[in-house]
């Protein structure tokens, strides 16, 4: 079984700062997951908020796969009544979206909504799921350490979607993969083409990011001189991360995915501290001012 999954957001709308295609049509979508299951790729990730990738992930059928689709984010700071009956709307319109009667996992998608109060109320709304047979695993996407670590203070997760790539040791410094992996968290690791940002050339990467020319610099030349594309350095990094039970790739065609599974076999060499960065105005997308 392969350690990538393939996330969705794509097929629902225009995604990524190097996104050129557009949101992908349904019948590359055919393409894609037809090839997706020859190679053992068991699962896709989505999310209603994913424009109608859930529609369109229905209509293609995926009756090969296992689903992990999300929570919305509840604007209110605190989880009530209400925000269970959202849940429950929510999730039976995601099931008849993807024609499923099940899924694998549900995420709530902010991971603040659970440290919100009456967020035990989203907690035994998900678990009340589980105990029907509706979903296998409860978990939770987030962005830093430190948030993970809130939430697993105040309750138990199965899984946990977090940002991976090859330049940021965030999350292997703190300690928190070696805690998850200790209390059986399933971990699914995303963003790690940091939105295609690191399979970019000099010259195709958006000004924005000259700030960070320097490191640029660091990273295509250990790639040359280690003879590796940045494809095959971001996936054989991830892939090769123990704790990590799932890759997630976003892609706009059959062809990309082909060569991705292709980059994927390989070894990956040591990755030097030069390349290594905590900074979060880099490393978070939300950060980003393009136009700037």
């Amino acid at each position: 079984m392969s350690k990538i999954a393939l996330g969705t957001v794509q097929f629902g709308v225009n995604y990524g700062v190097s996104s050129t295609t557009g949101q992908v049509q349904p019948t590359e979508v055919a393409k894609i997951l037809s090839y997706a299951s020859s190679q053992n790729i068991t699962l896709l990730d989505t999310a209603p908020s994913y424009g109608n990738s859930e529609q369109v992930l229905g209509n293609v059928g995926i009756n090969d796969f296992n689903i992990v689709t999300k929570t919305r984010h509840f604007d209110q700071a605190v989880i009530n009544d209400n925000s269970a009956a959202f849940l429950v709307n929510d999730l039976n319109e995601s099931l008849k979206s993807l024609k499923q009667r099940s899924v694998y996992g549900v995420l709530v998608h902010n991971a603040d909504d659970l440290l919100k109060p009456g967020a035990n109320k989203i907690i035994s709304q998900l678990k009340d799921f589980k105990e029907q047979g509706i979903i296998s695993k409860i978990g939770v996407s987030i962005y830093t350490s430190g948030q993970l670590q809130s939430v697993m203070d105040n309750m138990n997760i199965d899984l946990v979607q977090l940002p991976v790539n090859i330049l940021d040791r965030r999350l292997f410094d703190t300690g928190m993969f070696k805690k998850l992996s200790l209390q059986g968290v399933e971990v699914h690791a995303r963003s790690i083409f940091l939105q295609g940002l690191l399979l970019m050339s000099k010259d195709s990467r958006p000004k924005y990011f000259s700030r960070w020319d320097s490191l640029w610099k660091l990273w295509h030349e250990w790639l040359f001189d280690n003879k590796l594309t940045a494809l095959e350095a971001t996936v054989r990094h991830a892939i090769s991360v123990p704790e990590i039970s799932k890759v997630l790739v976003g892609v706009d065609s059959k062809e990309q995915l082909q060569g991705i599974v292709q980059a994927a076999n390989g070894s990956i060499p040591t990755i030097p501290e030069i390349l290594l960065t905590d900074d979060t105005a880099l490393l978070n997308p939300v950060s980003w001012k393009i136009n700037t």
